[in-house]
């Protein structure tokens, strides 16, 4: 982790801290004795994010716990964060989570059956998509400071949190290689997150501890022009690190579904007796 700007870690722990109450730029800005201008500069150097899109990221995390760990209906989980109207609420954690409110509370069963499903690929090929538009391969190896016995989850997403459906992305086993076909040229962050055999739905739902990586720098792909070969690292989460909003679950079940997909697509065999 970058040393630069260490007083960022004391507004990160400020915002944990007081996540539930009103943040506006002006209190986080004067917490390290800045001024509001200079404080988004550097917090943004720091965290490649805006303090204020930072704040709202860790409450959506906050509804996410909420939605999973109480009884509260969806309207008052959205005002514990902040919301005040049900549909800005509604719309914000869809468009970042991947799914409705509603849909991720009663996600547990589809989690842990999608992790069955995975541990029981003996072949994890997707489809390849290739495009006349100047599309790149991206290629790289997923490697890990800490050993996993598991699969990680790739992806390229358009900010520097992983957020929303990645506009590219797939699964590997743990230590192998990922492939990522077809990308059109554009401006990606590339992120990674890992998911063990043992754990529990709760946990994959709610991914705090899984070990992760994200790219500070973007990825530019340009027409017809080739991709450095990406070296992915995971590592325990950090203290700057984004909370990871998008549904874990949905992913899998995408990759899940581009796997039948290029079974079905296969040439069939026949035996002959």
């Amino acid at each position: 982790m970058t040393v630069r700007y260490a007083e960022i870690d004391e507004v990160i722990s400020f915002i944990h801290q007081h996540i539930y109450d009103p943040l506006p730029l002006a209190r986080l800005a004067r917490h390290v004795d800045y001024s509001p201008y200079h404080f988004t500069r550097i917090f943004k150097e720091r965290i490649g994010l805006s303090p204020l899109y930072y704040v709202s990221s860790l409450r959506l995390q906050k509804a996410k716990e909420l939605l999973l760990r109480t009884g509260l209906s969806v309207r008052d989980v959205g005002l514990e964060i902040g919301q005040q109207s049900l549909g800005t609420f509604t719309t914000r954690f869809t468009e970042r989570v991947g799914m409705t409110p509603s849909e991720f509370r009663s996600a547990p069963p589809q989690t842990n059956e999608h992790v069955r499903s995975l541990q029981e690929l003996d072949n994890w090929r997707e489809p390849e998509y290739w495009g006349a538009d100047g599309s790149a391969v991206i290629e790289g190896a997923v490697g890990s400071a800490v050993p996993f016995d598991g699969f990680a989850l790739v992806g390229l997403f358009a900010k520097p949190i992983p957020e929303g459906f990645p506009l590219y992305g797939t699964l590997v086993a743990a230590g192998t290689s990922f492939r990522l076909t077809g990308v059109k040229p554009g401006t990606y962050y590339l992120m990674a997150t890992s998911i063990s055999w043992g754990m529990q739905a709760l946990d994959i739902l709610l991914p705090e501890m899984t070990l992760r990586t994200r790219a500070h720098r973007p990825l530019i792909v340009y027409p017809y022009a080739p991709v450095p070969y990406q070296q992915v690292t995971l590592h325990p989460p950090r203290p700057d690190d984004p909370p990871i909003l998008v549904s874990l679950p949905l992913l899998m079940n995408r990759f899940l579904e581009r796997v039948r997909s290029a079974r079905e697509s296969e040439p069939r065999k026949y035996s002959h007796t």
